[in-house]
């Protein structure tokens, strides 16, 4: 039962969980291949996975999760830090004592009849500047084997944390003990809503998860730790921890740029990430589509490192239209959870580009058929498999210096008033750029309105550590740290602008190759753009749409300021900044203050 690592404090930590959690056994992860699939074997074995048709999908396992248990759970996720001003308006906030003898309470026992996998992990390439390290304590196999994708787990990650080396401590449980001979459940986890937690204790670098084995609920490196626990030691420390995909760009000339960008969900970040440019002798490499660490380096420049080893993707969509680099990787080697198993052993879902098969099994493990009123895939079905697969990796990927960071994208869907694309006057016009961003919302909820624009600054809303209030200001104080030549140029891009009949006035897609290329060439000094109001935006003639059918009409429109557009926005904005009261940075209200009096 118990484990001696060279590491005290990991030991005296696994004996604490242990002791509340009584688990039947302790199993520590080494990071093998070999234990990846004895435990994908043991799970299917015991019926509780599919092994896909490997001559179809070598390498592929498809999983169902509980009806209960199918995303990420916000009204259940808790920042608990000292003091509750320091959560801020955005986050829900219990006090740390009370929310640990909650869940305590529950913790007791709740592995009774399982093994408990302790599995050590990196957050980027081993030994990285950059990187960081974290011990997950899981009483679920299927969390052990996506790790193992998602991250760099195993013997090497306890050789570089050494004897008292720092790391952040993560506790998931599916929260169902097992009796004696009790059958295991197909997806053990506590099906009410409003009894699982996935908690944060910032202060102590700590994540308390439990009741859930989906996704980030369960895979605790992704948002808990690569967001919303990194963030508070990017603050602390000096760096930033940002929900953001990394591409590398390369001109026909040879020359390479490396792009960062944020975008809230149903906004293409994937598709961006992977693009295939639609313009002659561009190339477009991955190097994370996801999440991006960005600390400065010895030049004074902004260096990034995709801290994850995977990828976890929305499969519904997921076609050779939409994303033919990610269709093409998870072909292979991939975990599917809630995507529909065909009679042949193959999957399907809703979006594919492929024919719907005359009967399958859909995500609920029904029968399925082309008539049937339910999709055979559930909306927020995924894949998981490793970045390495990806047909467009870029080399650089694991480079434990990182790669140096020329523009920061930022954007949402606005199908009005946001330009195709705006560069910032400069970095503290970009990071109040960042804090307006946000899309329109199409489905109307209890808390908001359909058309009202749901602000969601730098695509962290929902993954904020802390203030957000506070989190603005350190991008601020970012900037500061830096001579304005060497930090990354930001860009406001809007792909969802509409015309008045409805039709989406720019193609998207691997034509956005064609912005990003101004983009260079901007920061570049070559690109012509006009200085407006609201920043630089490109003159007409400095986008390339040579082969593409967008009128002149249209590009008059994505690249128009429009002031009464931009006047309302303004209000718009002032009610926002209110909800962060003393702690909205008054460098932003400046910025707000100083294009007012420009649009005038």
């Amino acid at each position: 039962m118990s484990i001696n690592t060279k590491h005290a404090a990991l030991n005296a930590w696994i004996k604490e969980i242990a002791e509340m959690c009584e688990p039947d056994d302790i199993y520590l992860c080494d990071g093998t291949q070999e234990e990846y699939q004895r435990m994908i074997d043991t799970m299917v074995d015991a019926g509780l996975g599919t092994k896909l048709n490997q001559d179809k999908k070598p390498g592929c396992y498809l999983f169902r999760s509980d009806p209960s248990d199918v995303a990420r759970v916000e009204k259940r996720t808790f920042i608990a830090c000292e003091k509750e001003e320091d959560a801020g308006p955005t986050n829900n906030w219990i006090a740390p004592d009370k929310l640990k003898a909650d869940m305590k309470a529950i913790y007791k026992g709740c592995m009774k009849g399982r093994t408990m996998y302790v599995i050590p992990f990196s957050m980027g390439p081993i030994g990285s500047f950059i990187s960081k390290i974290g011990v997950e304590i899981t009483d679920s196999p299927y969390v052990v084997f996506n790790m193992k994708i998602m991250t760099r787990i195993g013997t090497a990650v306890l050789e570089q944390l050494g004897t008292d080396g720092d790391f952040v401590r993560c506790l998931h449980s599916v929260g169902k003990p097992l009796a004696e001979g009790e059958k295991d459940a197909k997806w053990p986890c506590i099906p009410n809503v409003d009894e699982k937690y996935i908690s944060h204790f910032p202060e102590e670098r700590m994540i308390w998860s439990i009741g859930s084995g989906y996704g980030g609920n369960a895979l605790l490196s992704k948002k808990c730790f690569a967001l919303r626990i990194a963030g508070i030691q990017a603050r602390d420390e000096g760096w930033l921890a940002e929900h953001m995909l990394i591409l590398k760009l390369t001109n026909p000339e040879g020359q390479s740029y490396y792009v960062a960008g944020a975008f809230p969900s149903a906004c293409g970040k994937t598709n961006l990430a992977m693009m295939k440019p639609t313009i002659p002798g561009w190339k477009v490499e991955t190097v994370g589509d996801d999440i991006a660490w960005m600390r400065f380096g010895d030049d004074g420049r902004l260096y990034a490192i995709n801290p994850e080893a995977g990828f976890f993707g929305v499969v519904p969509g997921t076609s050779m239209t939409s994303n033919p680099n990610a269709f093409t990787q998870i072909q292979a080697d991939t975990v599917y959870t809630n995507v529909a198993l065909t009679d042949d052993g193959d999957v399907w879902w809703e979006g594919s580009g492929i024919p719907a098969p005359a009967h399958a099994i859909d995500w609920k493990g029904n029968d399925w058929t082309p008539d049937s009123k339910e999709p055979a895939a559930h909306p927020n079905a995924r894949f998981t498999t490793p970045a390495a697969l990806c047909p467009v990796i870029a080399p650089e990927w694991e480079d434990p210096n990182g790669v140096p960071i020329s523009a920061i994208l930022i954007g949402g869907r606005r199908k009005t008033t946001i330009p195709l694309v705006n560069e910032s006057l400069d970095w503290n016009h970009g990071i109040f750029l960042g804090s307006i961003m946000g899309s329109e919302i199409t489905t109307a909820d209890i808390t908001d309105k359909v058309g009202q624009v749901r602000r969601d600054p730098f695509a962290m809303l929902p993954f904020m550590g802390y203030h957000m209030g506070d989190y603005l200001k350190h991008w601020i104080d970012i900037g500061a740290k830096a001579s304005a030549d060497k930090l990354p140029k930001i860009y406001f891009v809007n792909w969802f602008r509409k015309g008045e009949d409805g039709h989406f006035m720019w193609p998207g897609f691997g034509d956005n190759s064609r912005v990003l290329k101004w983009i260079v060439e901007r920061i570049a000094g070559t690109g012509k753009a006009v200085s407006t109001p609201i920043g630089n935006l490109p003159t007409p003639d400095a986008i390339d749409i040579s082969g593409i059918s967008v009128s002149a009409d249209d590009l008059d429109h994505l690249l128009e300021v429009d002031k009464e557009a931009w006047i309302a926005e303004i209000a718009s904005i002032r009610e926002n900044y209110k909800s962060y009261g003393d702690r909205l940075p008054k460098e932003l209200d400046e910025e707000l203050s100083k294009l007012e009096k420009r649009l005038a």
